[in-house]
């Protein structure tokens, strides 16, 4: 299936993550600024867009710990966690399945 515009889904570009060092120069100088440079200027002057700016650096609040929400570190925790849930319940249900296998082979002639 294709866009209207004759587009697929290889046509459209992702852009890459920015590197955490980039990202930590970027709020660091940010947070620095004459009061009288505005965050849109900064965001122009390093090639990324103002929301992308105001994201950064309340992610950055949340990790120092001048805002609530959930830190970076705790988010990479949580994805483990998940993860790590999903396979002991798959590897769970493989076992419940091969002990009712194993219980249905051992009864007597049906």
């Amino acid at each position: 299936m294709s866009s209207p515009a004759g587009l697929g889904w290889k046509d459209v570009t992702v852009s890459k993550p920015y590197p955490q060092e980039f990202r930590d120069d970027v709020v660091r100088v940010a947070r620095n600024r004459d009061p009288e440079v505005p965050l849109e200027q900064i965001a122009s002057d390093f090639g990324i867009h103002y929301t992308t700016l105001y994201g950064w650096l309340k992610k950055a609040d949340v990790d120092d710990g001048k805002r609530a929400g959930t830190t970076t570190s705790e988010s990479a925790e949580l994805r483990e966690a998940r993860k790590r849930i999903r396979l002991l319940e798959h590897e769970n249900e493989v076992l419940r399945r091969a002990a009712a296998y194993l219980s249905q082979a051992h009864l007597p002639g049906k």
